[in-house]
């Protein structure tokens, strides 16, 4: 929630957001997660997708079980959908929560969004833009949808002809559903500070925030209208434990996944991003062994000091004093990837 004239204040109240991912652990624990969220004082929960369980259903289910929680998609994937059906989805369950919708978007990669969903990756950072105009075009209902981009064209030309401008059969409770982009590389975390309302990012080192400054400085200067908030929301591991070395070991799987293999060799973002936190040797090495079907290793080679600056890891005083770096950053929600009811808690304590 930074204003687009000033820096990031450090003193501003961080919030806490609950990040349960797919469906990866039974549904019990994702509702006991959510509920005691709920319950804390939580600012949201989010749920996300790959090529597995879907992010609304699971969304929809403990949106309905919650009151006041805020619940989100980090992120819905834009080649899966349709701009109408994500607005359609959006809308329903913005209705059906009294408001408590925050719609995540992301473009994926290459080789999920072809090998997947069939879908040419295209143009992410223009296909980006025209999804988030053509969502809060629905939103909004002040005419009948019609739009020609580059990328959609609606109604669209050719087929039988019939297709005509349609607007949404029921009116939305908010006309404005707040839109978060998932984005690490420097162009789409620009245009996420440009024309969304929050940004979403994985892996961020709080630490590093001049990697993404001039990004989010420069989209912020695109703006359509100045932004009374813009809300920063990284997605972070905690790891709450007495050893730190195993709360450590137990963040880097993800890390070697992410670096390693979800991405081709020469487009991974995520390899880029550890590259431009300065830790070029280790990317590679993680990369080569995962690609090698070395998993082991590759999780081996992932460095103490990166799980450090991307993730919460060790007891409860360790977390408390590596916070103040979120606090710093600019970081106006961090949202938090855990499975584990005390360290829900603590964070609360620590930060609420």
């Amino acid at each position: 929630m930074i204003p687009k004239t000033s820096p990031p204040n450090p003193s501003r109240r961080l919030r806490l957001g609950l990040h349960l991912g797919s469906l990866a652990m039974p549904p019990a624990l994702h509702l006991q997660l959510a509920q005691e969220a709920d319950r804390l004082g939580y600012h949201s929960l989010w749920t996300a997708e790959a090529w597995g369980s879907d992010c609304f259903t699971p969304l929809t289910w403990l949106a309905a079980r919650t009151s006041r929680i805020r619940v989100g998609t980090a992120a819905m994937q834009i080649p899966a959908r349709t701009p109408a059906c994500a607005a359609m989805t959006a809308a329903t369950i913005d209705f059906l929560t009294g408001g408590r919708m925050l719609l995540g978007l992301g473009v994926s990669g290459p080789q999920v969004v072809e090998g997947w969903h069939g879908v040419t990756y295209g143009k992410p950072l223009a296909r980006t833009r025209e999804y988030v105009e053509i969502v809060r075009a629905i939103l909004a209902r002040k005419l009948p949808l019609e739009y020609h981009g580059a990328e959609y064209q609606i109604p669209i030309p050719g087929g039988t002809g019939l297709g005509k401008p349609l607007k949404l059969m029921f009116r939305p409770l908010r006309a404005a559903i707040p839109i978060y982009l998932a984005a690490i590389g420097p162009r789409n975390t620009a245009l996420a500070a440009e024309i969304a309302d929050g940004w979403l990012p994985i892996f961020f080192s709080p630490q590093r925030m001049q990697v993404f400054r001039p990004s989010l400085e420069e989209g912020l200067a695109k703006a359509a209208s100045e932004k009374a908030e813009f809300d920063i929301a990284p997605i972070a591991e905690v790891r709450l434990g007495n050893d730190v070395s195993a709360c450590r070991e137990a963040v880097k799987p993800a890390l070697a996944l992410y670096i390693g293999g979800m991405g081709a060799k020469n487009r991974n973002f995520y390899y880029n991003l550890a590259c431009r936190y300065g830790f070029e040797e280790a990317a590679r090495s993680i990369q080569g062994s995962f690609l090698d079907g070395r998993r082991e290793a590759a999780i081996a080679a992932v460095p103490d000091a990166l799980v450090d600056e991307v993730s919460l890891c060790g007891p409860r005083e360790r977390i408390a004093e590596r916070l103040a770096a979120w606090r710093d950053s600019g970081a106006t929600t961090l949202i938090c990837t855990t499975t584990d009811l005390p360290t829900l808690r603590t964070m609360a304590e620590l930060v609420l």
